[in-house]
């Protein structure tokens, strides 16, 4: 389990106490200390907080390449869409019941009994091809290939297509981990743009791509 605050660890070990079939092989207060871990002792599922200091819980799991079933347990509900984006088991909005968490835990078990005991990272942005935001109240796939260039804007993240523009209530950072590097570049702090762009214009600043 991964979580910075150790009253959440605390519930979770206790919920985990009324499961036989769960053994917890280490308590991480970040994701560093977690990939460490996991580069030493292979596991089965992972239960992940989101909003962690240096690492997120979301660019973490970017950076795993044979990754477990993956519960992510937070108090933030915006970030539903990348977790299962990101082939999350289930996504717990703190606080949640022992009952709910238990469900949680069966569908991580009926996913690994169907598949590998370690899941390889087939979720990856560039064989999807797209990501899903959610603005307006309303949820929407983008493509890609149609996405112009992403900018943060403050609590927000403006995501530009070729046919329209979205204001999701979504972390820059968050969003831009899910991007694949063969296709998306950072060109300022916060700023991404499509690399198959051959020229994009953003004020007075004139960028040009050629492959």
């Amino acid at each position: 389990m991964v979580d910075d605050e150790p009253v959440a660890r605390t519930i979770l070990r206790n919920y985990c106490s009324h499961l036989p079939e769960v053994h917890i092989v280490a308590e991480c207060g970040h994701a560093l200390e977690a990939k460490v871990i996991l580069s030493a002792q292979p596991i089965d599922l992972l239960f992940l907080d989101i909003h962690m200091p240096v690492l997120t819980g979301i660019s973490f799991v970017n950076t795993l390449k044979n990754r477990p079933q993956i519960i992510f347990t937070t108090a933030y509900e915006e970030y539903a869409l990348i977790a299962f984006d990101l082939a999350a088991c289930d996504y717990l909005l703190k606080p949640f019941t022992l009952e709910r968490f238990s469900v949680a835990v069966d569908k991580a078990k009926e996913k690994r009994q169907g598949s590998p005991k370690r899941v390889a990272d087939t979720s990856t942005p560039t064989s999807q091809a797209c990501f899903f935001i959610k603005a307006d109240g309303k949820i929407y796939k983008i493509a890609y290939a149609d996405c112009l260039y992403i900018e943060a804007q403050g609590n927000y993240t403006k995501v530009v297509t070729n046919a329209s523009t979205f204001l999701p209530k979504l972390a820059f950072s968050a969003l831009i981990a899910l991007l694949p590097p063969d296709l998306f570049i950072r060109v300022h702090r916060s700023f991404v743009i499509n690399k198959s762009i051959e020229e994009t214009y953003f004020a007075d600043k004139h960028i040009t791509f050629r492959q």
